[in-house]
């Protein structure tokens, strides 16, 4: 039996209950890097070179996702579109951003036809592509922990607000039951 495995396994529960049960989350002001010092290079579903600083001077809502996942994206996804409506109902613009977790799938044709069937078509959500080594040094940065099971990404919910300096402000978590409250 490959050793490899068998820790894979054994982990597999821990890692089950860690995304079931959420891990640890915090709707208090987290230290993590600026925008401006998170990779640059994402493509989004239009081909379009877009810079993450390029969104300073405003609110910036920032998770990872990717296109296959059929259980937290969806949700995850489900809760910033509930989330622009309380926002746009109180007023408030905010830049909504998904960085793709698997930049082999995750391509810009890939989110542009994710959003088409997502109806997400406002200019205010960019769906982001970028290269492997950029990908995981962002979710680094920012916490986002994951790692590839044969054709799926194992990963948990989370989000991650930069205020308009393009400072980390919020972190939200599964156990975040009010998004915008924490807002």
């Amino acid at each position: 039996m490959n050793p490899r495995a068998g820790r894979f396994r054994c982990g597999m529960p821990l890692a089950l209950a860690l995304l079931v049960v959420g891990g640890p989350s915090t709707a208090a002001p987290a230290a993590g890097p600026g925008l401006g010092q998170l990779p640059q290079k994402w493509l989004d579903d239009e081909r379009r070179e877009t810079p993450l600083a390029g969104l300073v001077g405003r609110r910036v809502v920032l998770t990872m996702a990717y296109v296959d996942c059929h259980r937290i994206c969806p949700t995850t996804i489900a809760r910033l579109e509930r989330l622009q409506q309380q926002l746009d109902a109180r007023g408030e613009p905010a830049e909504f951003v998904v960085v793709g977790y698997d930049p082999k799938n995750d391509t810009p044709a890939a989110w542009h036809r994710f959003r088409a069937s997502r109806r997400l078509q406002r200019s205010n959500w960019h769906f982001l592509s970028g290269s492997t080594g950029d990908t995981s040094l962002l979710a680094r940065q920012l916490g986002f922990g994951f790692w590839k099971y044969d054709d799926h990404v194992v990963h948990d919910l989370r989000v991650v607000v930069f205020d308009a300096h393009g400072v980390v402000t919020r972190q939200i978590g599964p156990d975040n039951r009010d998004w915008l409250a924490v807002l």
